[in-house]
């Protein structure tokens, strides 16, 4: 086996790890973004008719990324003095809770960006290979010139269809943050226009 041929395998291999890694974490957002949307959209609809201070504390006291924004500012909210500390600690909880919601997103856009070129690389050095296989034997047989050059194109289209899956979901997920963060801003605004 040439260089060539094992570095093709290797992306082959790279290729299939990125599509495996890609599914596990799409797996674990869909059910982290429909539980954390869900309790987020329950918390906004919840405070339209009741005061914040005044919410059950089985929805407070929950491990999710609205409840632990809530429980937060309201822990700092006696310590606030005018309007501007308020707004500051709107602020800090905000982009505290921001990071649990982006977490594993990075690796994700990773994957969706370097699965084309990891595809790319897996047909060069695939078409590479076939070329040096023709330098060595000559045209002897055009059906297995033709099969190793369509082995390696397989490797662009592996690439390519990695990344279009991650992207599809990237996407979708992006959007999930968007709408969650948007829930997040509503409650921690709602939260400090009540009075003490």
């Amino acid at each position: 086996m040439t260089t060539q041929q094992l570095l093709h395998d290797v992306t082959f291999y790279g290729l299939y790890i990125a599509a495996f890694i890609v599914t596990l974490i799409i797996i674990e957002r869909m059910i982290f973004f429909a539980f954390t949307g869900r309790q987020a959209k329950k918390l906004v609809e919840m405070t339209i008719d009741t005061n914040i201070d005044k919410l059950p504390a089985e929805f407070l006291n929950q491990d999710k990324v609205a409840s632990n924004a809530l429980r937060e500012f309201l822990t700092a909210k006696p310590t606030l003095k005018n309007h501007i500390d308020v707004e500051d600690c709107i602020e800090t909880v905000y982009i505290g809770q921001r990071h649990a919601l982006n977490s594993r997103l990075w690796l994700l856009d990773t994957i969706v960006t370097a699965a084309p070129l990891l595809g790319l690389l897996g047909t060069i050095l695939g078409i590479i290979d076939t070329f040096a296989v023709l330098a060595q034997s000559g045209i002897s047989d055009p059906a297995s010139v033709s099969k190793g050059i369509g082995t390696a194109l397989y490797a662009t289209a592996l690439g390519i269809g990695v990344a279009l899956y991650g992207l599809l979901f990237f996407n979708s997920f992006n959007e999930k943050v968007e709408r969650i963060n948007d829930h997040l801003k509503i409650l921690l605004l709602r939260a400090g226009m009540e009075r003490k």
